[in-house]
């Protein structure tokens, strides 16, 4: 009851072909590309890029025109490679911006052209650049800047009267009471 010859190699193509497409399904999922489009790469550093990864988009004027192939750090700051596609043509004076899809969407990079009629070729650097806008710093800020507006500030609500309350507090100044907050009790009546 043995498999025949032809039986056990038709198996064994299926097998080689359904590992194949394994292969191809999952390099598809993790957007690795088995032949990247050709064209040419561009570096910029950036001061915070907040989450934006390998693999992540490059857009300009809202449409795909390439990737971010590397990261890394160039003298304290973010060294990012772009792959822009052949036939996109980003000036020197161009911008390169980390935005957000959304509120707490994906990262990207955003280029925004320039007024200059000369180009950048593979290698070259996009100098002007803008880090990404980072949520958690900003309420940070609002919260840091809210909280000591409160503290340096006198609350004079809790005064009670808006009379002359500068008599009695000169009245108190002088006084050396240990404890001024006491209230006295009242006398009982003698009989």
């Amino acid at each position: 009851m043995y498999a025949s010859r032809t039986t056990q190699f038709i198996v064994g193509i299926f097998a080689i072909l359904g590992i194949v497409a394994l292969a191809i399904l999952s390099l598809s999922l993790g957007k690795i590309p088995l032949f990247p489009p050709p064209g040419y790469t561009l570096y910029s550093s950036f001061d915070n890029i907040s989450g934006l990864k390998t693999g992540d988009q490059i857009q300009l004027a809202g449409v795909q025109v390439g990737k971010v192939v590397n990261i890394g750090i160039k003298d304290y700051r973010a060294l990012v490679a772009l792959r822009v596609n052949e036939g996109v043509q980003i000036d020197s004076d161009a911008i390169a911006a980390i935005k957000t899809s959304g509120i707490i969407g994906d990262k990207y990079v955003s280029i925004q052209l320039g007024p200059s009629d000369h180009y950048l070729k593979d290698g070259d650097t996009i100098r002007q650049t803008q880090s990404a806008f980072v949520l958690e710093d900003a309420i940070g800020q609002l919260i840091n800047s809210s909280g000591s507006s409160n503290s340096s500030g006198k609350d004079n609500s809790s005064s009670g009267n808006s009379g002359d309350s500068s008599k009695d507090s000169k009245s108190n100044s002088n006084c050396n009471c240990a404890d001024t907050n006491v209230a006295k009790t009242p006398e009982k009546p003698k009989k």
